[in-house]
């Protein structure tokens, strides 16, 4: 069990994709994903192993959940910034966490 206040040291953000690229040099198949987090936080980068349930073009406009406030990490030859949340299907790949209504970007998870 954690606190609340552990609870609130993890900085979940919402944003809205506004690139995404393949990622050839993943050992995983992945993408490079852009997001827009809003006027406070920016424009934030993340790589994603989205590959089997997302097309590239489908990507563009969606809005996502992602951790803002980790350490970025180096992943090959690129730098991931956030980390995208998503669930795992019933095989085990991943199924990304969204809003069900548009809200605004650099909204705080509650």
């Amino acid at each position: 069990m954690i606190t609340y206040q552990e609870f609130e040291k993890v900085d979940i953000r919402v944003g809205t994709i506004i690139q995404a690229d393949l990622f050839p040099q993943a050992r995983k198949p992945a993408y490079q994903l852009r997001i827009d987090f809003g006027e406070k936080i920016g424009i934030k980068r993340s790589s994603a192993q989205i590959t089997q349930h997302y097309q590239l073009q489908e990507l563009i406009g969606k809005q996502v959940l992602a951790v803002v406030n980790f350490a970025p990490k180096q992943i090959g030859p690129f730098v991931s910034e956030v980390l995208v949340l998503g669930l795992s299907d019933p095989i085990g790949q991943i199924v990304l966490i969204a809003p069900d209504k548009q809200v605004p970007n650099g909204g705080k998870l509650h």
